[in-house]
C-alpha cells in the first residue's frame, strides 16, 4: 500500500516531467529574432519559446472568463462603461510624468 506523502511526490514529479515535445517550424527571421530574445532574457531558445508561448496562452485563456449578473447591475454595468470616471489631479501628474523608457 504506498504512503499519501510518496503519492504526493510521485503525483508531483508526474507533472514536473518534461517528457511532451512539441515541434514548430518558423522563417529563419523569425527564429533569429526569437533567439536574440532569448539572448537578452539570459535562455535558451526553447525556454524562452516554452516561456513566451505559455504567457500568451494564459492571458489568452483569462481574456475568455464569463461573469454573470443580474439585469439590473448588467445596466449598471453598462452605465459604468459608457460613462468612464473623469480624469483627477493623480490621473493629470501620472500623464505628465516621463515615461520610464524615456529616463
Amino acid at each position: 500500500m504506498s504512503h499519501p506523502a510518496q503519492s504526493d511526490r510521485s503525483r508531483a514529479r508526474a507533472t514536473s516531467r518534461k517528457d511532451d515535445v512539441i515541434q514548430i517550424r518558423a522563417s529563419a527571421e523569425t527564429k533569429s529574432i526569437l533567439h536574440r530574445a532569448a539572448i537578452l532574457r539570459g535562455q535558451k531558445l526553447s525556454e524562452f519559446m516554452l516561456d513566451s508561448a505559455r504567457r500568451q496562452a494564459e492571458e489568452t485563456i483569462l481574456d475568455q472568463r464569463n461573469f454573470f449578473l443580474n439585469p439590473e447591475a448588467h445596466e449598471n454595468f453598462l452605465a459604468m462603461l459608457d460613462a468612464p470616471a473623469k480624469p483627477n489631479e493623480e490621473l493629470r501628474t501620472l500623464l505628465r510624468r516621463k515615461p520610464s523608457w524615456d529616463r
